[in-house]
């Protein structure tokens, strides 16, 4: 069962929704792209929030500046940066213990330019990183990278493209292509469900 809650990030309140079914572990999700439409409540982070909470997992997802209830504006994934740390941090203060990193598209650009050792995360996951709209380029290792997941059919986020990125990032990251899936994985939520719960 997931509550509304608001923090700050920097002189910006932020809503977010909060599942916190343990202090053990958990995870702060990152929506896809503020300027078309993305936010907290899209289907694939709502997939992503169920499938963690199904593992055991307190969940924290939330709307980027300017996005719903969120103050402030679009930034360019800098200032979103600075909200997934506010996010962590809000769920460090309800007691969590272990905090993963999991983006859709233009959140997986966001938390992987944060990194492991900024975020303090043990692992990151990260579905459909739009390596052919954003410029991924110059990124350097991501340690704690677990698991990478694409469609087949996904032209923002190619996955030869991604394939060929992964080794640069974490050689050692699982590496999943949904086939027939499309960037929003329309029809094929469920088979993205399958792909992030079996991990």
């Amino acid at each position: 069962m997931e509550e509304k809650i608001f923090f700050q990030s920097e002189n910006h309140c932020l809503e977010g929704l909060i599942s916190k079914n343990t202090e053990e572990k958990g995870v702060v999700i990152a929506h896809p792209h503020p300027l078309y439409g993305g936010n907290m409540y899209n289907p694939v982070v709502e997939a992503i929030a169920r499938c963690y909470q199904k593992s055991g997992y307190a969940t924290l997802r939330f709307n980027f500046r300017g996005v719903g209830k969120s103050e402030g504006s679009f930034d360019e994934g800098i200032g979103e940066q600075r909200d997934v740390m506010a996010a962590i941090s809000a769920f460090r203060e309800k007691g969590i213990k272990q905090i993963d990193l999991a983006g859709y598209s233009f959140g997986s650009y966001v938390i992987a330019h944060i990194g492991c050792k900024t975020a303090s995360a043990e692992n990151m996951v990260m579905v459909s990183p739009p390596a052919a709209f954003m410029d991924f380029r110059g990124l350097g290792a991501i340690p704690c990278l677990r698991l990478v997941v694409t469609g087949a059919r996904d032209q923002i986020a190619p996955a030869e493209l991604v394939k060929k990125m992964l080794p640069a990032w974490n050689p050692d990251a699982g590496f999943e292509i949904i086939e027939g899936a499309d960037h929003f994985y329309s029809g094929c939520l469920k088979k993205l469900e399958a792909v992030l719960f079996s991990e």
